[in-house]
């Protein structure tokens, strides 16, 4: 990185929480003396006054056969029962536990009683079913109720769930169910998705199909619930809809402890090649850690807060942040099932203004989207009830920090970025709000009880100022227990660059005053003439000139100099303040060949300024002015797409993308 850069992390803007939000906050700067003193005690003692164990454990950390830890082993636990029925047993049951906002403006509250005898009755359901202990379900659902029921219903039996995103084609959700040898499927009708019925269960039809009556599929049931109310082809003795199970169900279900390593769930994800890892946690340790973090990271007060992550259950922030960290702590949340532009650009600032969300947490992706759609938008909601704002997924840049802080936090709120991966289980790295000095774009310190270190190729530690790998140094609870089914690839894929220590591909950099910056995937550092450079660098560049309200980049092969950097631009709302309805998006304009020369001129200026920023080499051949990025349905940024367009080749799978036709719009603008 360079220095210009460098300095302009040091002399950004700091934001020190009020006195009152400092007074009241959940977390005491005392946590890291505690937890540094002997960080296997201190999750011990978390483990024991944030959850309900069945059979208290004597036993903290077993890591006598490294990379495979075992934490809380000899203890006994029931996920579904710390999530549901002690709240009920400890007076909550009338508290809310979910307000369920559908797309189409339908709506569902269930309070810690309703939601733990949806839970009961579903866990009946499901070992009518013959699903007992370790056994795997797939679960291929919308964001409705019945996601998070089946979820706690899987774990209430110690089965473990297999939640697979919605947008999966056939193809994808048949590997993932042959994987993991999923002997029931549940799934729906269809799902509501920018105003219209998405179909779910005709995908899992096609899945389980593949390869003929030669290639059978281990699932034997299919769990159907009603929401798109859209015709599906039904099969006889394997097909049940949810609703009837559901009413003849018995109510009573006696919730069974089972051991704290005992497997909650695989979550896939996808590597940039090969087949998709079966990420695998379990109960104790991961259920101690989401608990922990999303109670001090987010200073919950669960008796007044209304929280919200804005995350699809299909990925990690899901399970840890919507399903079991809020419900284990007593928290009552919103969930939405819709896009935050559907039916009309407001509907996330509508939905907090509705139910008086306190805390709200999404990606960096969905901040830079509303950026651009410029802030008359959110101006028209009273979102003064926020005091607490979370961003997760990706680096954020400085300028989408502060304008989150500034538009949506009404220049108050505190903000927490935070780090982590479908790997750790939870949160890693993040600011503690009324302890920590905040500063926009960086994660900035380890989690107390987590031992985060930044090395160099060789395995030292790098001094401030500088840059290299980000490297979790000693086990911790939540930390993923193995890829399912193939050890070998787990030792080699996380603990072979440095053994003994975890390193699972982001590179991060110490500023001076040895905050920690994340860089983004190490793979996505390009090799421009020899020179290493990181896309985040140069995406936080561009971001910063006032035009630019997103920005993704990639290494496309150049002749010349190995690796040219090729930048892909959404342009920021021009706003007249005198009249916001006027305004205006450049990104509509460039469609228009009339405007070819404008959109010459930026993005010879976006060149010149990256240049001016961070140095010549780092000046993108191609600046490419776009309506739209390809991302997952999880926020994520597919950069592999783009670096297909870049290069000229075929565009490779798109079956993850939330939106499939943005690379055939892409393609087309640059073509």
């Amino acid at each position: 990185m360079s220095n210009s850069i460098d300095n302009l992390l040091h002399e950004t803007r700091r934001f020190t929480p009020s006195e009152e939000f400092r007074a009241n906050a959940v977390a005491g700067a005392d946590l890291y003396d505690r937890a540094s003193s002997d960080r296997p005690a201190f999750w011990g003692e978390q483990a024991r006054e944030l959850l309900h164990w069945h059979t208290p454990f004597t036993r903290t950390l077993d890591w006598s056969n490294p990379p495979f830890a075992k934490w809380f082993d000899d203890g006994q636990l029931n996920v579904a029962y710390n999530c549901l029925d002690r709240h009920v047993e400890a007076g909550n049951g009338d508290r809310v536990a979910l307000n369920w906002e559908g797309e189409p403006g339908d709506s569902k509250t269930f309070t810690y009683a309703e939601l733990t005898a949806e839970v009961k009755k579903a866990a009946n359901v499901l070992a009518g079913l013959g699903i007992g202990q370790g056994d795997r379900v797939a679960i291929y659902l919308p964001m409705i109720p019945e996601a998070v029921i089946s979820m706690l219903a899987v774990a209430r039996l110690g089965a473990v769930h297999s939640v697979i995103f919605g947008g999966f084609s056939a193809e994808s959700l048949r590997a993932r169910i042959d994987d993991a040898s999923a002997k029931l499927v549940i799934t729906a009708d269809g799902g509501w998705r920018k105003g219209k019925v998405s179909a779910l269960k005709p995908a899992v039809d096609a899945s389980l199909t593949i390869g003929g009556p030669e290639n059978p599929s281990t699932v034997e049931h299919v769990l159907v619930v009603k929401r798109g109310n859209n015709d599906v082809a039904w099969v006889h003795g394997r097909d049940l809809w949810w609703h009837d199970q559901i009413d003849a169900a018995n109510p009573e279900h006696e919730a069974q402890p089972f051991p704290a390593e005992n497997p909650l769930f695989i979550l896939y994800t996808s590597g940039t090649t090969g087949k998709p890892k079966g990420i695998l946690h379990t109960t104790g340790g991961y259920l101690t850690q989401v608990a922990f973090t999303h109670k001090n990271i987010f200073d919950l007060h669960p008796e007044t807060d209304v929280y919200w992550s804005t995350a699809d259950v299909g990925w990690i922030t899901g399970h840890s942040y919507v399903v079991y960290g809020p419900l284990a702590n007593g928290a009552t949340q919103v969930i939405y099932e819709g896009t935050p532009d559907a039916p009309h650009p407001g509907r996330w600032w509508e939905i907090i203004q509705k139910y008086g969300v306190t805390i709200l947490y999404t990606a960096p992706t969905a901040i830079r989207t509303f950026m651009k759609l410029g802030h008359h938008i959110p101006a028209q909601f009273d979102l003064t009830s926020l005091r607490l704002l979370g961003s997760v997924g990706e680096p954020i840049n400085p300028e989408a920090w502060v304008w989150y802080r500034d538009v949506i936090g009404g220049g108050t709120t505190p903000v927490v970025d935070t780090w982590w991966q479908t790997e750790t289980g939870a949160i890693m790295v993040s600011a503690l709000p009324g302890v920590t000095t905040l500063k926009p774009g960086s994660a900035q310190v380890a989690v107390p009880g987590i031992h985060i270190e930044v090395l160099d190729d060789q395995g030292t530690p790098v001094p401030k100022n500088s840059g290299g790998l980000l490297v979790v140094s000693e086990p911790w609870p939540a930390m993923l227990r193995g890829i399912w089914g193939d050890p070998d690839r787990f030792v080699e894929t996380y603990w072979s660059t440095f053994p003994g220590k975890y390193f699972a591909g982001d590179g991060a950099r110490l500023d001076r005053d040895g905050d920690i910056w994340l860089l983004g995937r190490v793979d996505d550092v390009m090799n421009v003439s020899g020179h290493r450079l990181s896309t985040a660098e140069i995406e936080s560049s561009l971001v910063s000139h006032p035009r630019v309200a997103e920005a993704a980049v990639v290494g496309a092969t150049d002749e010349t100099t190995g690796q040219a950097v090729v930048a892909f631009v959404i342009v920021r709302v021009i706003e007249d303040d005198d009249e916001p309805g006027a305004a205006k998006a450049l990104a509509d304009e460039i469609l228009d060949e009339v405007v070819a020369e404008t959109v010459e001129s930026l993005a010879a200026e976006l060149r010149a300024h990256v240049a001016t920023q961070i140095g010549a080499i780092a000046r993108p051949k191609q600046v490419f002015i776009v309506a739209e990025l390809p991302k997952t349905r999880s926020g994520k940024i597919m950069r592999r797409l783009l670096r297909d367009v870049a290069e000229g080749r075929e565009i490779g799978d798109t079956t993850t993308l939330a939106d499939t036709q943005v690379m055939k719009i892409i393609s087309g603008t640059v073509g």
